[in-house]
């Protein structure tokens, strides 16, 4: 977690109810998800004005150029394949990083 406050969510209802609510700073995202795909979710999230600004993060074993193509298309600022390199991450994380809001 290197530090973050991590919340999960297992199916496209939950993370979009998590996302709006919590209102994170970052979104990892897997695009094989099992009833809607990742590109779905970074769509509907990023037409809701409370995670317009969010960065979405794709870890995905999904790794073509139409992948890529995909990911950007759907509004998802950054495409991974796994095996993602935990230190890689963390220092994107760190370089993404925004100040801590009031109340965090």
């Amino acid at each position: 977690m290197y530090g973050h406050e991590v919340k999960a969510a297992y199916s496209r209802q939950a993370a979009l109810e998590t996302a709006l609510e919590y209102q994170p700073d970052f979104v990892l995202l897997d695009i094989g998800l099992p009833d809607m795909n990742g590109y779905e979710v970074a769509q509907h999230l990023r037409q809701q004005q409370q995670s317009k600004n969010v960065r979405l993060i794709a870890m995905t074993g999904y790794g073509q150029d139409f992948d890529r193509q995909r990911s950007k298309e759907a509004g998802i600022d950054l495409h991974l394949v796994k095996p993602v390199n935990p230190k890689k991450l963390q220092k994107l994380l760190e370089t993404w990083a925004k100040p801590p809001r009031p109340g965090k």
